[in-house]
């Protein structure tokens, strides 16, 4: 039979594995009156394909290490064998034998920027194929020339494994058999300048340890059995239970855990704290420690630092069996310029905006997406979902999302929106699109805004223009009461609408209060070091802030170390100061941590309508004097939970405040209490309160304040009110 002959361009194309289509000429084909078979086989002496039927078909060298052969018939699946000097002949299945492992609905749905589950679509992925097991690899690189794929199952020379290209966006795939989870691999890609550039994997799920950079094949066998949790997350909403969060650095908290490690401990010492949920600071794989993950190079792949990906999987279900929320943080914003990851991916910008005045984030020396991309965007929704899907992550976090929201932001120079104004209509468009999109598949999950601006709408629902997240940070509450807390008692009366102006917008938003990790770090030094005072006084005026924080509307995260009065501030180099417990102020201040969050757990008054104005009653705002602050938060039911600050360092004796009605009230917390390591002044534990008008409530009760102390009071029995 004639086999066609092929041009000498094409020859040399396949042989130095740069042709966007090696499938066209290579495998076998239909020809004359039979099957034509081409493969690529450099360096050997002799190549025969074995047909499925028992059949050998002798393939004759063309030229450069192509051979070629043909037989009778129709097409059916084959190996092939080849010699190599006194080698024993070396037999393998042909890559290029097999139809595409990319299906035409996929390659549709991300060519219109709306395919949800994108990691099951691109990446490396370990199957079986037409019978034969090893791994469906497809890649995103619009720009490229050619795209071989390189690792361990090749030497790292990608000659035998040029990948096609399936459609004008750019999706380019190839099966690779023989090759199973565990094998580290990248990408070879033939830019439009015509250099070759190497790159890992963008949907890699798995990657080698930093500092290598590797992306590496891998499969999940993990049995989930957290349905329980799932089942009642997606029953309930979140933003209107109790949160309370435990922020953490999972290389610093208890340095030189694994996944696996950590579980046990982070679920007893987060059980015995109360808290309902953990947040991890970002876990997706990033080369550089320091960056504590938000430079983001495998968007896809949980750190190899701690384990594998199914390890993550066992840390998050043990923590959801306990009853433990988890949250994390995701980094949609910017990317670092590493060469072998996301930047300049196929030789020219792909998942960074072209023009350095939207690409380039100067602050952090990092790239920012295209957001207005649509393969972009959908590499980005997806991900976030994955997260959701995959890991039954309960929410995310979303950082920096004011460096989003504005072109000019850090920029002295800047490229206006199409309406010549500051805001990043694209940006905004696809925050909109990943709330939405995360809300209708994941009941029960919530999305959480780092803002720190007065963006309008950033937790108002994306159907009434707002950018639709669940939560966003109170960054002017944390500024505003932190500057107060470091201002020595007896000048805080100068300065109390510092602590009183978050309640004017308390309500404006859905609010998560945060004292988080960039508030402990760089110079600007622990939480307990932020207070004035002697040693007694740093820590009752910790317990009296913390106390503040429970009591306002809103969530509360607070990072690590914290709740035990770290001294030092936060450095991802060296663990805690645990040693820091066996002092009594420590053990003390975490004692108090605890009983907090029982409070707040058990009453409903603290978080049932953290969003609705009718949960919160100011009563007295303005003694700024005594730099006293007291109010009433209301339950969903109607009951009063009601919280005294005095922010001054004496103690306040026979000071009237205003009750909504009156009986008996127990002090449901003291931050002064000698369990504390308080001085013990309060109230023994109740008062009762008289049926006098005061502070525009119809009763009241003279109190003792304690110094630089809260309380909470709730009256006993549990009465119910009217018109609350």
């Amino acid at each position: 039979m004639t086999i066609p002959e092929l041009d000498t361009d094409t020859i040399l194309a396949i042989a130095e594995a740069r042709h966007p289509h090696p499938h066209s000429v290579l495998g076998q084909h239909a020809g004359g009156d039979g099957v034509i078979i081409r493969v690529l086989r450099p360096l050997a002496e002799s190549v025969t394909a074995v047909l499925s039927d028992g059949v050998e078909v002798e393939l004759r060298h063309l030229t450069n290490g192509l051979w070629h052969g043909s037989h009778a018939g129709m097409a059916q699946p084959y190996r092939i064998v080849a010699t190599y000097g006194e080698a024993e002949p070396w037999e393998a299945e042909d890559p290029y034998r097999f139809s595409p492992t990319v299906g035409e609905m996929d390659t549709y749905l991300f060519a219109e920027g709306r395919h949800e589950e994108l990691w099951r679509m691109l990446g490396a992925h370990v199957r079986t194929h037409e019978g034969v097991a090893g791994i469906a690899v497809s890649v995103w690189a619009p720009h490229a020339r050619a795209v071989r794929v390189i690792g361990d199952f090749n030497g790292w020379s990608g000659l035998g494994h040029a990948l096609r290209r399936l459609d004008d966006n750019g999706v380019w795939e190839i099966f690779v058999p023989g090759v199973g989870a565990g094998v580290a691999y990248k990408f070879e890609i033939l830019t439009r300048a015509g250099t070759w550039v190497v790159r890992a994997d963008p949907m890699a799920r798995y990657t080698e340890i930093p500092p290598r950079t590797a992306s590496v094949t891998g499969t999940s066998d993990y049995e989930w059995q957290d349905a329980a949790w799932l089942a009642q997350r997606s029953a309930s909403d979140p933003h209107n239970i109790p949160m309370s969060v435990y922020e953490l650095h999972l290389g610093s908290w208890r340095p030189g855990l694994s996944y696996r490690d950590a579980a046990d401990q982070i679920i007893d010492y987060v059980t015995d704290l109360g808290f309902t949920h953990v947040e991890f600071m970002p876990l997706a794989e990033h080369p550089y420690g320091p960056s504590w993950g938000y430079q983001v190079t495998g968007y896809y792949a949980p750190t190899s630092r701690f384990g594998h990906p199914d390890d993550l999987r066992y840390l998050i279900d043990r923590l959801h069996q306990a009853g433990i929320g988890v949250l994390m943080d995701w980094v949609p914003g910017h990317f670092p310029k590493d060469e072998w990851a996301l930047a300049n991916f196929d030789g020219q910008p792909v998942y960074e905006h072209p023009d350095p005045r939207r690409g380039e984030q100067l602050d952090w020396g990092t790239l920012v997406f295209d957001f207005g991309h649509s393969q972009v965007r959908n590499f980005l929704v997806a991900n976030a979902l994955y997260w959701l899907e995959e890991f039954h992550i309960d929410g995310l976090r979303v950082d920096a999302v004011a460096s989003m929201l504005y072109l000019d932001y850090s920029r002295e120079e800047w490229l206006p929106n199409e309406f010549g104004g500051r805001e990043n209509l694209e940006a905004i468009s696809f925050l909109q699109e990943v709330n939405a999109t995360a809300y209708k598949r994941y009941h029960g999950i919530v999305m959480i805004a780092e803002e720190s601006t007065a963006f309008p709408g950033v937790t108002r629902p994306t159907g009434a223009n707002g950018l639709g997240f669940g939560l966003k940070w109170n960054m002017g509450w944390m500024h505003d009461s932190l500057q107060y807390m470091a201002v020595d008692p007896m000048w805080r009366s100068h300065h109390h609408n510092d602590i009183t102006f978050s309640f004017q917008y308390a309500f404006s938003e859905s609010f998560m209060l945060p004292i988080s990790h960039d508030e402990v770090v760089h110079g600007k030094g622990s939480l307990l070091n932020k207070m004035p005072g002697d040693q007694w006084q740093k820590f009752a005026n910790v317990r009296a802030y913390l106390a503040f924080m429970w009591a306002h509307p809103g969530k509360q995260l607070l990072f690590m170390g914290q709740e035990f009065g770290q001294s030092a501030e936060w450095s991802e180099q060296r663990g805690l100061d645990w040693w820091l417990l066996e002092q009594p102020d420590h053990q003390n201040l975490l004692r108090f941590v605890a009983g907090l969050n029982r409070v707040y757990r058990e009453r409903p008054e603290l978080w049932s309508r953290d969003n609705d104005r009718r949960g919160f009653e100011w009563i007295v705002g303005d003694d700024a004097a005594s730099s006293v602050v007291g109010f009433i938060r209301w339950s969903a039911e109607g009951d009063p939970l009601v919280a005294i600050v005095n922010f001054s360092g004496v103690p306040l004796n026979q000071y009237r405040i205003g009750l909504p009605f009156a009986g008996e009230w127990s002090e449901l917390v003291n931050s002064d209490a000698v369990e504390f390591g308080g001085s013990g002044v309060g109230n023994w534990g109740a008062v009762t309160a008289e049926q006098a008008s005061w502070h525009g409530q119809p009763a009241s009760v003279e109190l003792t304040l304690p110094p630089l102390g809260a309380l909470f009071l709730a009256p006993l029995p549990r009465a119910s009110t009217e018109g609350s």
